[in-house]
Protein backbone atom coordinates (compact mmCIF):
# COMPACT_ATOMS: atom_id res chain seq x y z
CA UNK A 1 0.00 0.00 0.00
CA UNK A 2 1.12 3.39 -0.64
CA UNK A 3 1.55 5.56 2.58
CA UNK A 4 0.73 9.34 2.26
CA UNK A 5 4.46 11.38 2.20
CA UNK A 6 5.52 15.06 3.47
CA UNK A 7 8.24 17.21 2.22
CA UNK A 8 11.19 18.00 4.49
CA UNK A 9 11.93 21.57 3.91
CA UNK A 10 16.06 21.75 3.74
CA UNK A 11 16.30 18.67 1.16
CA UNK A 12 13.23 18.18 -0.54
CA UNK A 13 13.15 14.77 0.36
CA UNK A 14 9.81 13.01 0.58
CA UNK A 15 9.24 11.38 4.28
CA UNK A 16 6.38 8.26 4.87
CA UNK A 17 4.21 9.48 6.85
CA UNK A 18 3.85 6.05 9.49
CA UNK A 19 7.40 4.66 10.52
CA UNK A 20 8.04 1.80 11.68
CA UNK A 21 10.21 1.76 14.98
CA UNK A 22 12.71 -0.57 16.17
CA UNK A 23 13.03 0.59 19.97
CA UNK A 24 12.84 -2.03 21.95
CA UNK A 25 13.07 -2.83 26.34
CA UNK A 26 14.93 -4.64 27.25
CA UNK A 27 17.87 -2.69 24.80
CA UNK A 28 19.48 -5.13 22.34
CA UNK A 29 16.54 -7.28 20.99
CA UNK A 30 17.40 -10.94 19.57
CA UNK A 31 18.48 -9.55 15.69
CA UNK A 32 16.61 -12.37 14.20
CA UNK A 33 13.65 -11.70 15.87
CA UNK A 34 14.02 -7.98 14.94
CA UNK A 35 15.19 -8.62 11.30
CA UNK A 36 12.00 -10.90 10.44
CA UNK A 37 9.76 -8.42 11.83
CA UNK A 38 11.57 -5.32 9.57
CA UNK A 39 11.02 -7.67 6.55
CA UNK A 40 7.32 -8.80 7.26
CA UNK A 41 6.81 -4.68 7.47
CA UNK A 42 8.85 -4.66 4.32
CA UNK A 43 6.14 -6.87 2.83
CA UNK A 44 3.02 -5.18 4.33
CA UNK A 45 4.20 -1.82 2.38
CA UNK A 46 6.02 -0.27 5.70
CA UNK A 47 8.99 2.00 3.96
CA UNK A 48 10.22 4.66 6.82
CA UNK A 49 12.42 2.66 9.53
CA UNK A 50 13.62 4.03 12.60
CA UNK A 51 16.57 3.22 14.29
CA UNK A 52 19.42 5.04 17.13
CA UNK A 53 23.21 3.35 17.70
CA UNK A 54 21.98 3.57 20.99
CA UNK A 55 18.89 0.91 20.28
CA UNK A 56 21.49 -2.05 18.89
CA UNK A 57 19.11 -2.47 16.32
CA UNK A 58 21.12 -0.89 13.07
CA UNK A 59 22.63 -3.85 12.29
CA UNK A 60 19.54 -6.05 12.24
CA UNK A 61 17.88 -3.78 9.89
CA UNK A 62 21.26 -3.48 7.62
CA UNK A 63 20.44 -6.83 7.08
CA UNK A 64 16.74 -7.03 7.06
CA UNK A 65 17.37 -4.03 4.03
CA UNK A 66 19.72 -6.46 2.19
CA UNK A 67 17.25 -9.38 2.27
CA UNK A 68 14.54 -7.59 1.14
CA UNK A 69 16.16 -6.66 -2.18
CA UNK A 70 17.05 -10.29 -2.33
CA UNK A 71 13.81 -11.49 -1.79
CA UNK A 72 12.71 -8.57 -4.20
CA UNK A 73 10.49 -6.88 -1.54
CA UNK A 74 11.99 -3.94 -3.04
CA UNK A 75 14.41 -3.49 -5.49
CA UNK A 76 16.73 -1.16 -3.89
CA UNK A 77 17.67 0.49 -0.41
CA UNK A 78 16.55 3.94 -2.34
CA UNK A 79 12.65 3.32 -1.76
CA UNK A 80 13.20 2.97 1.86
CA UNK A 81 13.40 6.63 4.45
CA UNK A 82 15.95 5.35 6.95
CA UNK A 83 16.77 7.37 9.98
CA UNK A 84 19.63 7.26 12.73
CA UNK A 85 20.51 9.04 16.03
CA UNK A 86 23.52 10.21 17.72
CA UNK A 87 23.73 9.11 21.44
CA UNK A 88 24.83 11.63 24.23
CA UNK A 89 28.15 10.08 24.30
CA UNK A 90 29.08 11.01 20.91
CA UNK A 91 27.09 14.50 21.54
CA UNK A 92 30.92 16.72 21.13
CA UNK A 93 31.46 18.02 17.73
CA UNK A 94 34.76 16.29 16.62
CA UNK A 95 32.48 12.97 17.85
CA UNK A 96 29.48 13.20 15.51
CA UNK A 97 30.85 12.18 12.06
CA UNK A 98 32.83 9.44 12.80
CA UNK A 99 29.47 8.63 14.87
CA UNK A 100 27.67 8.50 11.51
CA UNK A 101 30.16 6.61 9.65
CA UNK A 102 29.73 3.84 12.42
CA UNK A 103 26.09 3.74 12.07
CA UNK A 104 26.34 3.69 8.18
CA UNK A 105 29.14 0.54 8.60
CA UNK A 106 26.69 -1.12 11.19
CA UNK A 107 23.75 -0.69 8.60
CA UNK A 108 25.47 -1.60 5.63
CA UNK A 109 24.48 1.93 3.81
CA UNK A 110 25.72 4.75 1.96
CA UNK A 111 23.69 7.04 3.39
CA UNK A 112 20.85 8.13 5.82
CA UNK A 113 17.72 9.63 4.82
CA UNK A 114 17.54 11.54 8.36
CA UNK A 115 20.27 11.66 11.21
CA UNK A 116 18.83 13.28 14.17
CA UNK A 117 20.45 14.34 17.45
CA UNK A 118 19.10 11.95 20.13
CA UNK A 119 18.98 13.99 23.35
CA UNK A 120 19.94 17.51 23.76
CA UNK A 121 22.65 17.00 26.07
CA UNK A 122 26.30 15.40 26.33
CA UNK A 123 27.69 12.42 28.16
CA UNK A 124 31.16 11.36 28.32
CA UNK A 125 32.41 9.88 25.68
CA UNK A 126 32.59 6.20 25.71
CA UNK A 127 30.23 5.84 29.01
CA UNK A 128 27.43 4.29 27.86
CA UNK A 129 25.75 2.70 30.73
CA UNK A 130 21.92 2.79 30.97
CA UNK A 131 21.15 4.12 33.62
CA UNK A 132 23.25 7.05 32.72
CA UNK A 133 25.90 7.96 35.63
CA UNK A 134 24.89 11.23 37.10
CA UNK A 135 28.68 12.49 36.89
CA UNK A 136 28.70 11.81 33.44
CA UNK A 137 26.22 13.97 31.81
CA UNK A 138 27.61 17.16 30.26
CA UNK A 139 26.07 20.39 28.72
CA UNK A 140 25.90 19.97 24.82
CA UNK A 141 28.08 22.32 22.87
CA UNK A 142 25.15 22.79 20.24
CA UNK A 143 27.63 25.12 17.97
CA UNK A 144 30.00 22.90 17.76
CA UNK A 145 27.68 19.69 17.39
CA UNK A 146 24.77 20.99 15.00
CA UNK A 147 27.69 22.53 12.46
CA UNK A 148 29.14 19.08 12.58
CA UNK A 149 25.33 17.63 11.89
CA UNK A 150 25.46 20.33 9.26
CA UNK A 151 28.72 18.42 7.92
CA UNK A 152 27.15 15.44 7.89
CA UNK A 153 24.56 16.83 5.22
CA UNK A 154 27.33 18.35 3.17
CA UNK A 155 29.05 15.22 2.85
CA UNK A 156 26.10 13.60 1.65
CA UNK A 157 26.81 10.87 4.51
CA UNK A 158 22.94 11.84 5.39
CA UNK A 159 19.93 13.53 3.57
CA UNK A 160 18.68 15.58 6.05
CA UNK A 161 19.26 16.34 9.65
CA UNK A 162 17.10 16.73 13.06
CA UNK A 163 16.84 16.42 16.40
CA UNK A 164 14.77 14.40 18.86
CA UNK A 165 13.06 15.67 22.43
CA UNK A 166 13.88 19.38 22.12
CA UNK A 167 11.60 21.85 24.15
CA UNK A 168 10.67 25.04 21.96
CA UNK A 169 13.47 27.42 23.48
CA UNK A 170 15.98 24.68 22.87
CA UNK A 171 14.71 24.11 18.90
CA UNK A 172 14.90 28.54 18.68
CA UNK A 173 18.49 28.34 19.83
CA UNK A 174 19.09 25.45 17.02
CA UNK A 175 17.44 27.58 14.46
CA UNK A 176 19.22 30.83 15.22
CA UNK A 177 22.73 29.34 14.74
CA UNK A 178 21.90 26.82 12.07
CA UNK A 179 23.13 27.15 8.30
CA UNK A 180 21.36 23.86 7.49
CA UNK A 181 18.01 24.06 9.91
CA UNK A 182 16.61 20.63 11.47
CA UNK A 183 13.55 19.01 9.44
CA UNK A 184 12.63 16.96 12.04
CA UNK A 185 11.89 17.43 15.91
CA UNK A 186 10.96 13.17 17.06
CA UNK A 187 9.59 13.91 20.43
CA UNK A 188 6.71 12.26 22.91
CA UNK A 189 3.21 12.80 20.87
CA UNK A 190 0.37 10.59 22.00
CA UNK A 191 -3.26 12.37 22.71
CA UNK A 192 -2.44 12.43 26.50
CA UNK A 193 0.56 14.59 25.62
CA UNK A 194 -0.08 16.25 22.78
CA UNK A 195 2.85 18.60 21.99
CA UNK A 196 -0.06 21.45 21.12
CA UNK A 197 2.65 24.35 21.53
CA UNK A 198 5.61 22.68 20.08
CA UNK A 199 3.79 21.68 17.31
CA UNK A 200 2.26 25.31 16.31
CA UNK A 201 6.40 26.53 17.00
CA UNK A 202 7.42 23.76 14.54
CA UNK A 203 4.87 24.53 11.94
CA UNK A 204 5.97 28.17 11.84
CA UNK A 205 9.38 27.41 11.21
CA UNK A 206 9.38 24.85 8.87
CA UNK A 207 10.36 21.67 10.94
CA UNK A 208 8.04 18.69 11.16
CA UNK A 209 7.15 16.78 14.16
CA UNK A 210 6.93 13.54 14.24
CA UNK A 211 5.81 11.38 17.57
CA UNK A 212 7.21 8.37 19.13
CA UNK A 213 5.12 6.74 21.90
CA UNK A 214 1.60 7.09 20.07
CA UNK A 215 0.32 4.35 22.79
CA UNK A 216 2.29 6.16 25.69
CA UNK A 217 5.11 3.25 25.46
CA UNK A 218 3.28 0.92 28.19
CA UNK A 219 5.57 -1.99 29.46
CA UNK A 220 8.15 -0.05 29.44
CA UNK A 221 10.07 1.55 32.83
CA UNK A 222 9.75 5.49 31.64
CA UNK A 223 5.95 4.89 29.93
CA UNK A 224 2.49 4.14 31.20
CA UNK A 225 -1.01 2.57 30.23
CA UNK A 226 -2.71 5.87 30.79
CA UNK A 227 -3.19 6.30 26.88
CA UNK A 228 -4.51 3.00 26.70
CA UNK A 229 -7.20 3.00 29.58
CA UNK A 230 -8.71 6.71 28.89
CA UNK A 231 -12.09 6.50 28.34
CA UNK A 232 -12.70 9.12 25.65
CA UNK A 233 -10.54 6.80 23.63
CA UNK A 234 -12.01 3.84 24.64
CA UNK A 235 -15.86 4.89 23.90
CA UNK A 236 -14.39 6.54 20.22
CA UNK A 237 -13.10 3.34 19.14
CA UNK A 238 -16.17 1.65 20.20
CA UNK A 239 -18.19 4.11 18.06
CA UNK A 240 -16.28 3.36 15.30
CA UNK A 241 -15.54 -0.04 15.58
CA UNK A 242 -11.67 0.69 15.60
CA UNK A 243 -8.54 0.25 17.72
CA UNK A 244 -7.71 2.40 20.15
CA UNK A 245 -4.33 2.23 18.96
CA UNK A 246 -5.92 3.04 15.77
CA UNK A 247 -7.84 6.24 17.07
CA UNK A 248 -4.30 7.49 18.12
CA UNK A 249 -2.46 7.03 15.13
CA UNK A 250 -5.65 8.87 12.73
CA UNK A 251 -5.45 11.70 15.53
CA UNK A 252 -1.65 11.87 15.09
CA UNK A 253 -2.10 12.28 11.12
CA UNK A 254 -5.18 14.41 11.06
CA UNK A 255 -3.12 16.85 12.93
CA UNK A 256 -0.37 16.67 10.14
CA UNK A 257 2.51 14.71 12.09
CA UNK A 258 4.79 12.24 10.92
CA UNK A 259 4.21 8.80 13.20
CA UNK A 260 5.73 6.20 14.54
CA UNK A 261 4.98 3.13 15.18
CA UNK A 262 6.49 -0.29 16.80
CA UNK A 263 4.92 -3.82 16.86
CA UNK A 264 6.53 -7.11 15.91
CA UNK A 265 2.88 -8.30 15.99
CA UNK A 266 2.16 -8.90 12.66
CA UNK A 267 -1.45 -7.99 12.77
CA UNK A 268 -0.67 -5.06 14.62
CA UNK A 269 1.29 -4.20 11.93
CA UNK A 270 -1.37 -4.35 9.63
CA UNK A 271 -3.88 -2.49 11.77
CA UNK A 272 -1.42 0.07 12.18
CA UNK A 273 -1.74 0.83 8.53
CA UNK A 274 -4.83 1.27 8.35
CA UNK A 275 -5.64 4.77 9.19
CA UNK A 276 -5.87 5.78 5.74
CA UNK A 277 -8.78 5.85 4.60
CA UNK A 278 -11.31 6.99 7.26
CA UNK A 279 -11.41 10.16 9.27
CA UNK A 280 -12.59 11.16 12.94
CA UNK A 281 -15.39 13.75 13.26
CA UNK A 282 -14.82 17.32 14.70
CA UNK A 283 -17.09 15.92 17.36
CA UNK A 284 -14.59 13.27 18.25
CA UNK A 285 -11.47 15.65 17.38
CA UNK A 286 -12.73 18.24 20.24
CA UNK A 287 -13.09 15.03 22.84
CA UNK A 288 -9.92 14.11 22.36
CA UNK A 289 -7.84 17.38 22.33
CA UNK A 290 -10.04 18.18 25.60
CA UNK A 291 -8.15 15.21 27.46
CA UNK A 292 -6.73 16.55 30.41
CA UNK A 293 -2.60 16.59 29.76
CA UNK A 294 0.41 14.90 31.37
CA UNK A 295 3.73 13.64 29.85
CA UNK A 296 3.82 10.07 29.58
CA UNK A 297 7.41 8.61 28.92
CA UNK A 298 9.73 11.37 30.89
CA UNK A 299 13.18 9.93 30.39
CA UNK A 300 14.02 13.31 31.79
CA UNK A 301 14.59 12.15 35.28
CA UNK A 302 18.00 9.97 33.80
CA UNK A 303 19.27 13.38 32.44
CA UNK A 304 18.85 15.70 35.95
CA UNK A 305 21.57 15.80 38.56
CA UNK A 306 22.98 18.54 41.34
CA UNK A 307 26.08 19.00 39.13
CA UNK A 308 25.05 18.48 35.68
CA UNK A 309 23.43 20.59 33.07
CA UNK A 310 20.07 20.29 34.66
CA UNK A 311 19.19 20.22 37.63
CA UNK A 312 15.38 19.40 37.23
CA UNK A 313 13.46 17.95 35.29
CA UNK A 314 11.35 21.15 34.75
CA UNK A 315 14.96 22.92 33.59
CA UNK A 316 15.83 20.15 30.84
CA UNK A 317 11.85 20.25 29.40
CA UNK A 318 12.47 24.67 29.51
CA UNK A 319 9.11 24.09 31.44
CA UNK A 320 7.03 22.31 29.02
CA UNK A 321 5.23 19.03 31.61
Amino acid sequence: MEIPEKFLSSSGQRIPRLGFGTATFPFVPPLQATKQAILQATELGYRHFDTASFYGTEQALGEAIVEAVSLGLIKSRDELFITSKLWCTDGHGHLVLPALRRSLQNLNLEYLDLYLIHWPVSIKPGCLEFPIKKENLLPMDFGSVWAAMEDCQRLGLTKSIGVCNFSVKKLAHILDLAQIPPAVNQVELNPLWNQKKLREFCNANGVLLEGYSPLGAPGTPWGSNRVMENDVLKEIAQAKGKTLAQICLRWAYENGDIILVKSFNVERMKQNLDIFNWSLSEDELRKINDIPQIRGCDVGPHFVSNNGPFKTVEEFWDGEI
